[in-house]
């Protein structure tokens, strides 16, 4: 194994526990990474506003480093400075809302900070509930959608039975022209077509002058089978998707719950 020099790392079911904070194991591990010199990523579906509170309190909100936000549709520092970035059009939008839309699964077009909920069928979005952080705005048709705005990602929050009893009746084009996984059982993501956590730190490392050998990464789901395929050693959680762990080279006997990730850090970085 080459020598790791950045640890790209997923939030739910990976950094988090269940009640979504660090435990002091794993800020520990991290502190103890960062002194060796490696570059501590977070890759996430949330834009940058959701995870500021964990870049502070992980002494990682300065220009110095990185995060890999939208899936990889944001490469940037956590100063906020872009590096690269792939958005949405209108028309993709659009497209996409009227897929969904027939099939009641509330749609949520994220812009930055800024989430435009459109209901389904009477069906309201829970993304809320999750990222309380983040500004909602209710809006009652696409029409009513601003124009001059990033559009960065959709995203389908709703029952998890009722989301995978809906999932199989998504037109098959649409997955030809964009990338749709789950992030949690309770989320479907979909993405500009090519856009994926891999493709995010393919961007950051050839920016720091590294390679995909340089690089671990953690995940648990399926929104983080591009990284955890990419990278130079990949670590799926215990408590991972059965396809997170038959992609990655090796998974943690320990769960987000009991510091999987301080686990791993130290097998493979701080312990070798």
């Amino acid at each position: 194994m080459a020598d790791i020099k950045v640890l790209a790392l997923d939030m739910d079911g990976t950094l988090f526990n269940s009640q979504k904070e660090v435990t002091p194991e794993n800020r520990q591990a991290l502190a103890a990474a960062r002194d060796l010199g490696v570059k501590v990523v977070i890759t996430t579906g949330r834009p940058l506003k959701a995870i500021q509170h964990i870049l502070e309190d992980l002494g990682l909100y300065n220009e110095d480093n990185y995060s890999i936000t939208f899936n990889g549709g944001l490469v940037q520092r956590n100063n906020g400075d872009i590096l690269a970035k792939t958005e949405l059009s209108f028309k993709q939008v659009e497209a996409i809302y009227q897929a969904m839309e027939p099939l009641g699964l509330p749609v949520d077009v994220i812009s930055d900070g800024v989430v435009y909920s459109l209901e389904s069928q009477g069906n309201h979005s829970d993304y809320h509930k999750a990222n309380p952080m983040l500004t909602f705005v209710e809006i009652d048709s696409l029409a009513d959608l601003p124009r001059d705005i990033v559009y960065n990602k959709i995203v389908i929050v709703t029952d998890a039975s009722f989301l995978d009893q809906q999932i199989p009746k998504i037109p098959a084009n649409l997955y030809e022209q964009f990338e749709l996984f789950k992030s949690r059982d309770i989320i479907l993501e979909i993405m500009p077509k090519g856009v994926h956590k891999a493709v995010g730190l393919d961007l950051l490392t050839k920016h720091l002058g590294m390679t995909a050998a340089n690089v671990m990464a953690m995940g648990d789901e399926e929104n983080d089978l591009s990284m955890l395929e990419w990278a130079g050693w990949g670590v799926a959680m215990a408590n991972g998707a059965a396809i997170a762990k038959t992609t990655a080279n090796a998974v943690t006997t320990k769960t987000n719950d009991e510091s999987g990730v301080a686990e791993a850090v130290h097998q493979y970085i701080l312990d070798k």
